[in-house]
């Protein structure tokens, strides 16, 4: 488990990961911040920030990801490739063959990923495609950080995906209202980690999504 008091701003550290790893993790920090000078990438508030409000932010997803079900992960309005260039990084040494899958339909962002997924030798694809556009779709796990709505996501997850396990997101501080108003359309499971950056924020992890019928 990720311990949320040994993370500084100007130094990434987590727990029972290689120095290696931390570096890349370092270097991919640094690679936002100057490509942010050219495109929005992260908000420049949170630029000062960014080990914790969007690295580590990112990293803690790790816990619902590291599972032995879990080979394919596919990134919904990638950005910068939070969380999902973090979990790539993350799982290189914990796991042979994963792979990662980006749905971002920015030119300059989609060639920001490709460059971050070079870099980091990770095993990825990425498409600069609509998401909304795309059928038949199949994954592990669905994963999205500020990206749509939630009510927009479970849509999405099942008219666009022929298959999926998991969908794994964040809520913020209203998650509790928006998880009792989906639940009057959507039947689903759902495992909840409280956010180690955020007080009022947690990270969901969504299984057995089904529409109710009327």
């Amino acid at each position: 488990m990720i311990d949320s008091k040994i993370i500084k701003t100007n130094k990434i550290y987590i727990p029972n990961v290689s120095r290696e790893t931390l570096k890349e993790l370092g270097e991919y920090s640094q690679s936002i911040l100057s490509t942010n000078k050219k495109i929005n990438l992260i908000s420049s508030t949170t630029e000062k920030s960014i080990n914790t409000r969007h690295i580590y932010d990112s990293a803690q997803t790790v816990e619902f990801i590291d599972k032995n079900d879990i080979k394919v992960c596919t990134d919904l309005g990638s950005g910068a490739g939070l969380p999902s260039i973090v979990l790539g990084i993350l799982m290189k040494s914990k796991k042979q063959g994963f792979k990662l899958i980006f749905y971002e339909k920015s030119y300059h962002k989609s060639n920001f990923l490709k460059e971050m997924v070079e870099k980091f030798k990770l095993e990825a694809k990425v498409y600069q495609k609509n998401i909304f556009e795309e059928k038949n779709l199949v994954t592990d796990v669905i994963i999205c950080r500020a990206f749509k709505p939630l009510p927009v996501i479970f849509d999405i997850a099942t008219k666009n995906f022929k298959n999926f396990k998991y969908i794994v997101m964040y809520l913020g501080k209203s998650g509790k209202k928006i998880l009792k108003e989906v639940s009057t359309k959507w039947k689903f499971d759902i495992e909840e980690m409280k956010s180690l950056t955020s007080n009022e924020s947690s990270v969901v992890k969504i299984s057995n999504l089904k529409k109710k019928y009327e």
